[in-house]
């Protein structure tokens, strides 16, 4: 099978879309599978054996920290070109837009997958206003999919609400080998806690940007000095975030990539993740990978994941506050451990294999389900 996918979002960017494709990408040529990207063009032509097709990339009006390939006839052109059997477009959006439009109007098997709660988005950008135009505008697209898949049941449940049709749950994975607590380092503990090694040390692992609601982290700085914060990541709310953060036990790192990724997840004692926007959080199954229990925000995606007291800890949005006395509890070391144990335990049943066989076999479905 010739597989084309087409997203808005490819390497060497870092995030749980291009971390769930890497791995499916990977395994779909193991099983015998050709498969060409049709992404951006930041500079990258190939990923083992597959094909990369960049599109000229610029920036986004309201995003100015990343490149975007905007709708273009050209994606007609490598449609034709191509001639795969399915196309899976991956968050469409601008570029994926084009790659829905043409696929269909070309009658191509068509999947598309829905990562990102853009609509949520509008309120941290102060649009909100323009959420049921967004609404009407993902829910057009989506709509031309033979399949559409998400990364919850929460998240299915309000695609289901909003009109969006043949939906389906994309099974989470996570890289259960790469991710663990092997790969503690005390030189990495001693970059993330700029030193103060004997204190807990939190991380935050993710895309530096106004809905990740970062900022709530800084009050348990100022609670309590039993507390050092490591931020990983990068994006446009970073210089704003470092000004915020100023003269607190907060270090930013930018970026971290494989091994290093890995070393700092198994450093740190806990996760923090205070996020309500997330349509799964795939940051939260590596930490626990890694053995590190989590905090989060409780709602329906984080709770497919993580049980209250368990695997982590779940704190209130909605009650102020909740956050900070939350992450408090976890002054426990022996609370941390339990958590971390049972994290760890449950998370290693899962690995990437299952849910991208489950991406092929839907696959194998639409294109039998076309010609049917």
């Amino acid at each position: 099978m010739h597989i084309l996918i087409i997203t808005e979002t490819f390497l060497p960017a870092t995030d749980g879309v291009v971390t769930r494709l890497t791995h499916s990408i990977r395994y779909f040529m193991k099983q015998g599978h050709d498969v060409t990207v049709v992404a951006p063009d930041l500079g990258v032509n190939e990923f083992e054996g597959a094909q990369i097709i960049g599109l000229p990339a610029r920036k986004f009006l309201i995003y100015r920290s990343k490149l975007f390939a905007f709708p273009s006839p050209k994606v007609r052109r490598v449609i034709e070109e191509q001639d795969p059997d399915i196309v899976h477009v991956v968050n469409p959006a601008l570029m994926g837009a084009s790659g829905v439009h043409y696929a269909d109007k070309l009658n191509y098997p068509l999947v598309a997958s829905y990562h990102t709660q853009i609509p949520r988005y509008a309120d941290y950008y102060n649009v909100s206003m323009v959420k049921p135009l967004l609404w009407w505008y993902f829910r057009k697209l989506h709509n031309k999919a033979d399949v559409n898949l998400c990364t919850s049941n929460v998240v299915k449940a309000e695609l289901d609400e909003h009109r969006f049709h043949n939906v389906e749950v994309w099974e989470r994975g996570v890289d259960t080998d790469f991710f663990n607590p092997e790969y503690e380092s005390e030189s990495m503990r001693e970059r993330l806690s700029g030193g103060q090694t004997d204190k807990t040390l939190l991380l935050f692992v993710g895309r530096l940007a106004p809905e990740k609601e970062i900022e709530k982290i800084r009050h348990v700085l100022d609670y309590s000095d039993q507390f050092v914060l490591a931020i990983v990541g990068d994006g446009p709310h970073r210089s704003d975030l470092e000004k915020y953060f100023a003269g607190s036990n907060a270090v930013f790192t930018g970026f971290m990539h494989g091994e290093e990724l890995a070393s700092a997840y198994a450093s740190a004692d806990v996760f923090v993740f205070p996020s309500t926007t997330e349509t799964l959080g795939l940051v939260l199954s590596e930490a626990m990978a890694a053995g590190l229990p989590v905090v989060a925000a409780k709602s329906g995606p984080t709770e497919e994941q993580i049980t209250d007291g368990e695997q982590g800890l779940l704190y209130d949005p909605n009650e102020q506050d909740d956050f900070v006395n939350t992450v408090l509890k976890l002054e426990d070391e022996s609370l941390r451990q339990s958590l971390s144990e049972k994290a760890y335990a449950d998370i290693q049943q899962m690995g990437w294999d299952r849910q991208s066989q489950q991406a092929l076999d839907l696959y194998h479905r639409v294109v039998d389900s076309k010609k049917g």
